[in-house]
């Protein structure tokens, strides 16, 4: 009869969650898992990248998908002049697609890297998203495998000192660069 009830109080604990879920926090460190820019040989360190002044880490769900080419990357590469006055030396856009996809997104998109310090990144195995704590596996009904939810992130000497995290993993308000520049 105890065996019972210990039991049923275990099913029934374990189905309340008693942690946070993982997100990009106010604080934390810069992931180093390796990513890449323009090819799969071009590997870029963003933790050594953004160790020192004032970067943002924009990360969107999907190269090419609606929302990130309208308007969420967009954004941030016509405000560009207005992030580099406040002190902003690059802007990382972070996406779970191969080198070759963000590359073609980023020329797609009219960007000129040297011109806007807006880089697109490549998270091809979603390691960096995982450290981050932005990845997330609902989006493998729309997109096939896990991304990165939608957010950006100022970062200051490598930590994390203001975050914009959609709360519904997918929207474009909370994260869209006219906030992030406010904020600044």
């Amino acid at each position: 009869m105890l065996r019972s009830i210990v039991t049923r109080n275990t099913a029934f604990t374990r189905g309340f969650r008693t942690f946070a879920p993982a997100l990009v926090q106010v604080g934390q460190a810069v992931p180093t898992a390796s990513v890449h820019e323009n090819s799969p040989g071009n590997s870029v360190n963003l933790a050594a990248e953004t160790a020192s002044g004032k970067s943002i880490i924009v990360g969107v769900p999907g190269a090419f998908s609606p929302a990130c080419s309208a308007s969420h990357a967009p954004g941030y590469i016509k405000l560009t002049k207005e992030f580099q006055a406040k002190g902003v030396s690059n802007i990382f856009i972070v996406a779970v697609n191969d080198a070759f996809v963000t590359k073609a997104w980023s020329e797609q998109l009219g960007n000129d890297a040297d011109a806007s310090h807006v880089r697109f990144i490549a998270d091809a195995s979603g390691a960096f998203s995982k450290e981050f704590g932005s990845l997330i596996d609902e989006a493998s009904k729309f997109f096939g495998n896990a991304r990165t939810q939608r957010y950006a992130a100022i970062i200051e000497n490598g930590k994390v000192k203001e975050a914009f995290v959609e709360p519904d993993n997918f929207g474009l308000e909370v994260s869209k660069a006219e906030n992030v520049l406010k904020a600044l």
